[in-house]
């Protein structure tokens, strides 16, 4: 049915509230963008910390609050100013994981505070830029689409594209563009986006804009350096890495869970997660074979056995030294562990090619869930995480992740968990004791030397008492039949019982109590 002579048809949306429309949805996206980097460089750099990404959160949202705050101070050529700071934002925010990256590398070890002053800086810096953009734009629409817009419909319209770009971003970061793009190479591109508004608003608008020449060589400008950053992002991330580790970086890459980075040497190869050392071939032996053989011998004849975490390998390794050992599991987070482990021929010597072993099925899935979700009873439990650095990994050293634990756990099992150094953190070591002890398991602590870490702590848990092992695989390097077991158990006093609470779900105490103990160290 047609309509009548008299109807009238709507108004169509012009093609500079279309562009502004559609910059708002790429400001917001870039922003976020830039706040999730600069949290997860702090992260990277400076330790994997809660604190760390609430600090860097915290000042940037403050940040934003001064830009559209200072907005109200913008009074005339407001597509100028408009265009002014996208190109600013672009090529702050743009650069900045590339110049955190570089000034790390350049700082002399244990100098925090200035990289710390640069970080802050410029997260200040990028947050004014980003909280001037949406306020602008607003006021833009208002006075060049007045007669379209009510005041509620135009927040309503700005709001919505900001936060669908907000959405975008935050699904896309850590699945998409970290692990294919890196951080720096991400930053990069998300700065040519806000150049790319830059650009669209000085042809929407060139009529009104005083200095038509000195704007286009500006865009043309920081688009040019957008560009040559972009194209050299990966040689600026290996230049800044090899600096960072001192060795030759032989692996680099990101997963949507951590940055894996593998260096060759003098001394031996050794694999970082987010920066942190994880093994050196060097002595990694010594923290395996303390971790894996206190369990699976005083058990005698295990056959069923369950490694969580340890996507290297070397855990595995120990556990196959054992023929009895029927079927073994790895409950691995990160598939790119695994696969690089099982795959590359310098890390499969280092494993021994466990990853390959018939007996072994990986599956790369959260522990905590995968303990919900099976029923399946074992012989020896390994716990190879992470430290509790933060509330992700934090968990998996709580009651609940403990009372899941024992229900895995054969009558006469052990489970065996790794837990930092008794010795740096202390209290930490004693939660995880306390934690433990908590649920009704006996918590059995131990430690050893492994020069790469120091004094590295452990503890057996199990419904029976831990006894000496009878007899132990041939081919150890650390541990052996005239091993002095009473040393590993006896704790001087420097790294005695302290009184301490469980970690919980509700409270997340280990992660507080971690950060404050190794944080000391890093100072």
């Amino acid at each position: 049915m047609s309509l009548p002579a008299t109807a009238t048809a709507a108004p169509r949306i012009a093609p500079g509230e279309l562009a502004l429309l559609a910059s708002v949805f790429v400001v917001a996206a870039c922003g976020l963008v830039y706040e999730l980097a600069a949290g997860a460089l702090a992260s990277y750099l400076l330790g994997d910390s809660v604190l760390q990404f609430s600090t860097v959160i915290g000042s940037y949202l403050f940040a934003m609050g001064v830009g559209s705050w200072l907005s109200k101070h913008v009074e005339h050529q407001l597509v100028a100013q408009f265009l002014r700071i996208e190109l600013l934002v672009g090529l702050i925010g743009g650069l900045m994981p590339a110049a955190l990256f570089a000034a790390h590398s350049l700082l002399p070890a244990g100098h925090a505070l200035p990289f710390r002053l640069l970080l802050y800086g410029l997260v200040l810096v990028v947050g004014i830029l980003v909280g001037l953009e949406i306020p602008l734009v607003m006021r833009i629409l208002k006075r060049h689409f007045a007669e379209r817009y009510a005041l509620k419909e135009l927040v309503s319209q700005v709001l919505t594209f900001d936060y669908l770009g907000a959405l975008a971003v935050s699904v896309a970061f850590p699945l998409l563009l970290v692990p294919h793009l890196g951080l720096v190479r991400t930053g990069v591109f998300f700065g040519l986006l806000n150049a790319a508004v830059a650009v669209w608003a000085l042809w929407l608008f060139r009529a009104e804009l005083r200095t038509l020449r000195a704007h286009a060589l500006a865009c043309a400008f920081v688009v040019t350096a957008l560009l040559v950053a972009f194209a050299f992002a990966d040689r600026m991330t290996s230049w800044a890495e090899d600096r960072f580790y001192g060795d030759r970086v032989v692996l680099r890459e990101s997963s949507p869970y951590q940055r894996i980075v593998v260096t060759s040497g003098p001394a031996g190869v050794r694999l970082f997660l987010n920066g942190n050392l994880q093994f050196h071939s060097r002595d990694e032996y010594r923290y395996h074979e303390a971790l894996v053989h206190p369990a699976m011998a005083a058990h005698g004849a295990p056959k069923r056995v369950l490694v969580l975490g340890g996507g290297d390998g070397m855990a595995v390794r120990e556990v196959l030294k054992y023929p009895g050992v029927e079927r073994v599991t790895l409950v691995e987070l990160d598939p790119h562990m695994t696969r690089l482990f099982a795959e590359l021929p310098m890390l499969r010597a280092l494993n021994a090619d466990a990853l390959r072993s018939p007996k072994l099925t990986i599956v790369n899935t959260d522990a905590f869930g995968w303990l919900e979700q099976h029923r399946d009873m074992f012989d020896v439990i390994v716990v190879d995480f992470p430290d509790p650095s933060n509330f992700s990994l934090g968990k998996l050293y709580s009651t609940s992740f403990y009372e899941r634990l024992d229900q895995h756990l054969a009558a006469g099992g052990y489970a065996v968990v790794q837990t930092t150094s008794p010795l740096i953190a202390r209290k930490s070591f004693w939660t995880v004791a306390a934690t433990i002890e908590a649920v009704g398991l006996t918590a059995t602590p131990y430690h050893a030397h492994v020069p790469s870490f120091g004094e590295w702590g452990f503890i057996l848990a199990s419904r029976r008492p831990w006894r000496v092992p009878e007899a132990l695989p041939p081919g150890l390097r650390f541990l052996g039949p005239d091993t002095a077991w009473p040393a590993l158990f006896h704790f001087p006093p420097d790294m005695a019982r302290v009184p301490v609470e469980p970690n919980r779900l509700s409270n997340q105490t280990l992660v507080h109590t971690f950060e404050a103990e190794w944080g000391k160290v890093h100072e």
